[in-house]
């Protein structure tokens, strides 16, 4: 499982769509593309998911209830639309993503119950042990190193604290024809007509196709160092919530 989990990573991280590209082209690439989706991207996975993404996100903020006096973060938070489910006035709920754009899009819907924060998952701008529980919604497969990335999460969360990463996956058998089908002809069309960014949107589903499976990631995590690792299946598999902790005794 190593070896097989370690490739999908490898495979993933030095390429964007189809293409072989290097790390920092890779990282410049994908800035590139969210950049140019920044002022339409909430409508986009409200179209793309027929507002499904929604409940989702939902299900991950029941999974996450903070509690009074935590400090969470949301990491490649984008527009704050899963911290705004996160965020209450009796704890501290941070934002962190490293497009600028995508953050002064959210920040039009003014919150003061966020603080956001520009910074990579590789090198997080969050001291050691201070973050309850860190979340990333469809964001961990955007990372140029995700070794590096978890060993950040690891870092910032106190002992016992937890990782919870909602991300696409691998659809049951039974309508995994079809939801490629819909990925490869359907998205990138809806891209280039409300987005009008096509090639940004064929590169997304590019990544989900290359991201580790379920068993996969579960392996990923457990080798990054999490414990008590689990996952829970959305939609049949479509989405998929993984969930971690750092240890306590860490």
């Amino acid at each position: 499982m190593h070896s097989q989990g370690s490739n999908s990573v490898t495979n993933l991280s030095r390429t964007f769509g189809s293409q072989q590209v290097g790390a920092d082209e890779r990282q410049r690439r994908i800035r590139e593309v969210f950049r140019g989706v920044a002022p339409r991207y909430d409508l986009m996975n409200d179209l793309m998911s027929f507002g499904i993404h929604r409940l989702w996100k939902r299900a991950l903020a029941r999974v996450a209830a903070p509690k009074p006096g935590q400090c969470i973060v949301d990491l490649a938070g984008g527009t704050g639309d899963v911290a705004r489910l996160l965020a209450d006035e009796d704890h501290h709920t941070i934002v962190c993503d490293p497009s600028l754009e995508m953050m002064a899009a959210g920040r039009v819907k003014e919150d003061n119950r966020l603080q956001w924060l520009g910074g990579v998952g590789e090198a997080l701008p969050i001291a050691s042990d201070t973050v309850d529980s860190l979340t990333i919604a469809f964001g961990i497969r955007n990372v140029t190193e995700m070794e590096a990335a978890f060993a950040e999460i690891l870092r910032v969360l106190k002992p016992g604290g937890r990782f919870l990463c909602l991300e696409f996956s691998r659809p049951l058998a039974l309508i995994r024809p079809f939801y490629n089908l819909f990925s490869v002809t359907v998205i990138p069309r809806l891209g280039a007509w409300v987005a009008q960014e096509p090639a940004a949107y064929t590169y997304l589903i590019e990544s989900i196709r290359r991201f580790p499976h379920q068993q996969e990631m579960k392996a990923l995590m457990e080798e990054a160092g999490f414990v008590e690792v689990r996952y829970r299946n959305f939609s049949l598999g479509i989405a998929c919530l993984h969930i971690g902790c750092k240890p306590a005794h860490a």
